[in-house]
């Protein structure tokens, strides 16, 4: 109850004991939301690390184009030298 007062900003409050049964159920409910704050932590993590993957893909992936086009004019370049000469 201690940790919940703090939470919620008040410093210094006296907080009586509570019960086993409430302690137990408030335990039970911090613990529930951790658990699934921990979760969705997890999820926007591995969201993430998808995009950034997707997103080094697809800039190697240009950069691969790039180059194969850069290739294709040196050759036709080349050529045309060739066809001058």
């Amino acid at each position: 109850m201690r940790t919940k007062m703090r939470l919620l900003g008040f410093r210094g409050a006296a907080v009586k004991p509570l019960n086993e049964e409430a302690a137990a159920e408030l335990g039970a409910e911090l613990l529930g939301e951790a658990l699934v704050f921990g979760v969705g932590g997890l999820c926007v993590y591995l969201e993430y690390l998808r995009q950034a993957g997707s997103a080094r893909r697809r800039e190697e992936h240009l950069e691969q184009t790039l180059s194969d086009l850069r290739q294709g004019l040196e050759r036709l370049q080349s050529d045309l030298e060739a066809l001058r000469a």
